[in-house]
């Protein structure tokens, strides 16, 4: 166990000191008691070392919300135990950490598993989302629905410990770092340079995972160059917990076979072996992969270079998702033809890109002053989608009925009636926990 300060992460090793270290990155919500069926057998050939995500498991609260934050963190904690050189297992957002290792800091890692991963986790919205609905009511409903969105109904029902377990696992998060969390996998897309993983990968998956299941482990093994699919019948999204020795025969075999020679430092480079064909190892009859061009892993275009200032355009897009949501800059943007494309480059140039993205205020400040205007403009339809995209800068409910008191003051009560009336929609739509 171990003291933890705020630029690192809760941590524990078990397994003999002289051996090589194997890291087991944690999922949203769990904690490192979700590898416990794992340690007897790893910890025969390995030193493994386990962490805590920010205020879970009874790990301080000082909140990551990137998954760049939380490897440098990571990084860090390792730094300060004399480790350099490791193999890296993670489960989901502790899969995201291994990509972020293996693009960021490929010198340091020596073989990677990637389990219930994916090079983007859904979309932007839905953990926005799921942040709104916790600010909103705490985690109980978050924690109420894990089983169902971890385990298959059949083990669920098998397992009542394991499935109590989980709920109160969720349940003792802090909500500031749960929320922090949410926000770095709505942030994490690394879709275009998935070729650039150069270390031996083993992607892992469970047969009925409905939240990162096959489609996206095979979009794995596509784009990362030395890669094997694993898929494990009979098992949803925590597979650690829902079939432990399959995990833990296939992560033997993996980090027992493809551990990468010692990166060499005076060229900054590894010699690698020609890349083998990829097996797929699961219980069911192989089926070839689809290895031809996935569009939506291709390498962005390189814009051509201007001079003097930057177009604003690329930062206005990006704000305006953020703050809108996806699917309403998708709509917008989809609606727009030849007579309403100019207006549409416009707004997202200049209001997002130039106004929305200045540093002299935080989101959450923005938000205030937009409602208030909207309010006194009577602009009743943008009221409804900043009142959403309020929530997901951080304003609660109580929050925002303090602006709208505040405009009722300013703007009149015939305003402020209105506004009220949209607002009160949009907060029962935007927290009402999806069941």
């Amino acid at each position: 166990m171990s003291a933890t300060p705020p630029n690192t992460l809760q941590y524990r090793f078990d397994g003999p000191e002289e051996a090589p270290v194997l890291i087991l990155g944690p999922s949203l919500g769990t904690t490192w008691h979700m590898w416990d069926r794992q340690i007897p057998e790893l910890t025969k050939q390995w030193r493994v070392f386990r962490f805590d995500l920010p205020g879970h498991g009874g790990a301080p609260a000082y909140p990551a919300g990137s998954v760049s934050e939380l490897t440098t963190r990571l990084l860090a904690t390792l730094e300060g135990l004399g480790v350099q050189r490791f193999g890296y297992a993670g489960c989901a957002l502790g899969g995201a950490v291994g990509i972020e290792l293996a693009l960021r800091h490929p010198e340091r890692l020596a073989s990677l598993a990637l389990i219930a991963a994916s090079p983007r986790f859904g979309t932007a919205d839905e953990f926005r989302q799921r942040g709104v609905i916790v600010r909103t009511n705490g985690l109980d409903p978050i924690a109420r629905s894990a089983p169902e969105r971890w385990f298959t109904g059949g083990f669920a029902a098998a397992q009542p410990a394991i499935t109590e377990w989980a709920v109160q696992m969720v349940r003792t998060t802090d909500p500031g770092c749960y929320i922090a969390s949410c926000e770095a996998l709505a942030s994490f897309d690394v879709r275009p340079e998935l070729g650039r993983v150069g270390v031996p990968t083993l992607v892992l998956v469970g047969s009925d995972d409905q939240v990162t299941g096959p489609a996206e482990a095979r979009t794995l093994v596509a784009g990362i160059p030395d890669a094997r699919l694993a898929v494990v019948p009979g098992a949803s999204h925590l597979v650690p917990v829902e079939q432990p020795g399959a995990v833990t025969d296939l992560l033997v075999r993996h980090f027992s076979t493809a551990w990468q020679p010692v990166f060499e430092t005076s060229t900054g480079q590894n010699a690698l072996p020609a890349a083998a064909l990829k097996p797929v190892l699961s219980a069911a009859p192989p089926q070839p992969l689809q290895t031809g061009p996935v569009a939506e892993i291709a390498p962005l275009a390189v814009p051509p270079q201007v001079q003097g200032r930057p177009d604003p355009y690329d930062a206005g897009i990006k704000v305006r998702r953020e703050v809108l949501g996806d699917a309403h800059v998708d709509r917008a943007l989809a609606q727009a033809d030849e007579f309403s494309g100019d207006f549409q480059e416009f707004i997202t140039r200049y209001a997002w890109g130039e106004i929305w993205d200045r540093p002299g205020l935080d989101r959450r400040t923005r938000s205030c002053v937009t409602l208030t205007a909207l309010v006194a403009g009577g602009h009743l339809d943008e009221l409804a989608f900043h009142t959403r995209a309020a929530l997901r800068n951080g304003l609660t409910p109580g929050e925002i009925k303090e602006v709208l008191l505040q405009a009722a003051v300013y703007c009149g009560v015939p305003a402020a009636n209105s506004a009220f009336k949209v607002a009160q929609q949009v907060i029962r739509e935007e927290t009402t926990p999806q069941e």
